[in-house]
């Protein structure tokens, strides 16, 4: 009885495991992936104490710590977004997995990889808490916790010697804890030219993946080496400090150069200019500016009743690109009624000057610029100038730069140079204006900045109904001499609404060798 139990049970499993085989082959190859469905949302109130518990750690941050900021409006906004982002996403990775697609094609015998559906199914990713620092840079960092239990509908089929292979993507999880930063900020629409995103920490990603209906991902010990690798190479692309940096704007459109050195213009003279007065002569004088300066253009005095006056007047400029900076100047005969007539033109571009070296230019004016426009052959007359470009040293570091040591910007507000030695000539002063906080007044709030150096004044633009202003404007002060035993004088000044008096918030009084943190000094 034994011997024939034995007999019958190795029959039985010969035929039986051919045919289980058969069947599971079967129902592997020709299964269709199941489409996703939407989950099921209970409110909390229906959950008992076990089901509270386990969800504690997805409570939002914003509910545990509170340096999170609650950002409903940002979540409703990505809910009403998400089907339309859902098709851009899904358009861009469709057009980014085409060339990809197509290298294997032929290869290994495959004969087409194709998406039959791509969905990142509707429900969109979840942010659970915002965090946003203030820096004294020109940038704005913010941390957000991003959650996403979605729902995608992904299928891949794959043609491989007449089989058709499916791929499904289920079940995608993906929590994160990014920091975004905008920076730097630029006053050019969408005012940051970069986006910069690492991670703090590793991410949990988690996914299920089916191969011909089955889930590969049950099999033994694969589920955690694919979790371990994806975390891997995550984490060593865009863990922080690695960063991933987007591009928003040009860098040519929004580059915020400092200056490189100091131009000397001396107006000399003009000769043989047109006659604009009815006796026969003009009151001329000269308007000076360079390309890229959004100061105001400087003037010569006004000659009268000459056409050849002699100027012999000397200006500055800051030059910030000597290759592409040119100076504009125009001649004009001064009308005491009415506008100005403009005698003629002409530039000089920078890059023709040697450093160091005044070069005296007489150029032929012109009624205009521009290449296309005809010019006529009527003589316009002549402008002599001499030009001198001073560029500042590389290598000077006792006042180059922000001054770092002694006290620091959170505790008093200035920073001491370290240092008792003196720049080594003259050079640019540039004093940048932050802002201000708890201004005093009760009526007066409109506060403004006034920057006073050596009888040279400046004033920042006057920010409404606040007490905090944010002025973040810059100044720049050119030096004759080393600004040894100078101080600068900073005012803040309110101007109350309607008619009425200025009232004098705050002054400071700050001499240069101990300078605030936004001051730099460059030398020549």
């Amino acid at each position: 009885m034994g011997f024939l139990s034995s007999i019958l049970g190795i029959l039985g499993f010969g035929i039986g495991f051919p045919i289980g085989l058969l069947i599971g082959f079967y129902f592997f190859v020709f299964s269709e992936p199941k489409d996703v469905e939407d989950p099921v949302i209970r409110p909390l109130y229906e959950l008992d104490t076990t089901n509270v518990q386990d969800i504690l750690p997805e409570i939002p941050l914003w509910v545990k710590s509170p340096d999170y900021d609650r950002v409903d409006w940002l979540n409703k906004f990505l809910l009403d977004m998400w089907p339309y982002l859902d098709k851009a996403i899904c358009g861009t990775i469709r057009s980014m997995a085409q060339p990809i697609f197509a290298e294997y094609v032929g290869k290994f015998q495959i004969e087409s990889i194709k998406f039959e559906n791509l969905s990142l199914g509707t429900l969109p990713p979840t942010i659970h808490g915002l965090k946003v620092y203030e820096t004294n840079e020109r940038e704005l960092v913010m941390e957000p916790a991003i959650k996403w239990a979605g729902n995608p509908n992904i299928v891949l089929v794959l043609k491989l010697l007449s089989l058709r292979i499916t791929v499904q993507l289920v079940d995608l999880q993906i929590f994160a804890a990014p920091r975004i930063t905008l920076k730097p900020l630029v006053p050019t629409f969408p005012c940051f030219a970069n986006i910069v995103v690492s991670l703090l920490d590793k991410p949990h990603i988690d996914f299920g993946m089916k191969v011909l209906g089955g889930d590969i991902m049950s099999i033994p010990g694969l589920y955690r080496y694919v979790q371990e690798t994806i975390k891997k190479q995550v984490a060593s692309l865009y863990l922080w400090p690695q960063t991933l940096e987007i591009p928003i704007l040009d860098a040519s459109t929004v580059a915020i150069k400092k200056p490189v050195g100091i131009l000397h213009v001396k107006v000399v003279r003009a000769l043989k200019l047109l006659k604009m007065d009815i006796l026969g002569l003009s009151d001329p004088y000269v308007k000076l500016t360079l390309s890229g300066d959004r100061l105001t253009a400087k003037k010569t005095t006004i000659k009268k009743k000459t056409l050849n006056p002699e100027w012999n007047e000397n200006f500055k400029f800051i030059v910030k690109d000597l290759q592409s900076q040119v100076l504009n100047m125009n001649v004009y005969d001064w009308d005491k009624v009415g506008g100005h007539d403009r005698l003629g033109t002409q530039v000089v571009p920078l890059k023709l000057l040697t450093p160091n070296e005044t070069k005296e230019f007489t150029l032929d004016l012109l009624k205009n610029t521009s290449i296309s426009d005809h010019q006529e052959k009527k003589p316009r007359g002549k402008v002599v100038v001499e030009l001198t470009y001073d560029p500042f040293k590389e290598d000077s570091d006792e006042f180059s730069g922000p001054l770092e040591a002694g006290y620091g910007r959170k505790d008093s507000g200035i920073d001491r140079a370290t240092g008792n030695e003196s720049p080594n000539g003259a050079g640019l002063l540039l004093v940048t204006v932050y802002g201000a906080e708890d201004v005093e007044g009760e009526r007066y709030n409109n506060p403004y900045a006034v920057v006073l150096f050596r009888g040279e004044r400046k004033k920042s633009k006057m920010i409404k109904k606040t007490r905090d202003p944010l002025w973040n404007e810059e100044f720049q002060f050119m030096l004759e001499e080393p600004p040894l035993s100078d101080k600068i004088h900073i005012e803040v000044m309110s101007k109350r609404s309607g008619f009425s008096f200025l009232s004098k918030v705050c002054i400071i009084i700050l001499p240069l060798i101990a300078l605030v943190s936004s001051v730099f000094i460059h030398d020549i």
